[in-house]
């Protein structure tokens, strides 16, 4: 995994703050703004131009610009993280995706059953961004966003993809009682 330090390098990309198939947790909030407009406020603050979600993929083709993926599930990534992503998705020709290592404890599912506690050495955690190169966009279908974990996989199964470690305040929120330890990240 990669840790990236922003040089301040200004970034050309376009964007997205994905909400789709995340229920009605995007529009909770954070202080006084909801998760999704934190996300978009940090996609602006990163240079990165924002586009709605209902433009269309060939549109995104065409721009022949990197394509940002900003989870509304990690509202507080910081603008220089998704800037610094954006120049190594670029610098790279790599698909580049933000992750931490997995902290909680993790079971093995036996049948109905909890069983044997898993190693987590190793274990990531998919969180924001994952930035398409303009060349992976060019020959990518239109991504599907409702699981930022399985369109990991899936990209690292055709194109290179670099994992970077995103900061701790670009945790995802899973629930509403989540929202207490982002407004503390958040101070």
């Amino acid at each position: 995994m990669t840790q990236l330090l922003d040089d301040g390098a200004d970034v050309r990309a376009l964007g997205v703050v994905v909400e789709a198939g995340r229920g009605s947790l995007p529009f909770a909030l954070v202080g006084d703004e909801s998760l999704v407009a934190c996300a978009a406020w940090g996609l602006g603050d990163a240079g990165i131009t924002a586009v709605d979600a209902s433009v269309p993929w060939v549109g995104i083709q065409e721009a022949g610009e990197p394509f940002v993926l900003h989870d509304a599930l990690c509202p507080l990534v910081p603008a220089p993280f998704l800037a610094a992503c954006v120049r190594l998705a670029v610098e790279e020709e790599v698909v580049v995706v933000g992750v931490r290592e997995v902290t909680d404890t993790v079971k093995r599912l036996e049948g109905d059953r909890v069983g044997a506690t898993l190693d987590r050495a190793g274990l990531l955690e998919v969180w924001s961004p994952i930035v398409l190169p303009a060349s992976v966009c060019a020959r990518l279908d239109e991504p599907d966003t409702t699981s930022f974990a399985a369109l990991v996989a899936d990209l690292r199964s055709h194109t290179e993809v670099q994992l970077v470690t995103a900061p701790p305040e670009a945790r995802r929120v899973s629930s509403p009682a989540d929202l207490r330890l982002l407004e503390a990240l958040s101070r």
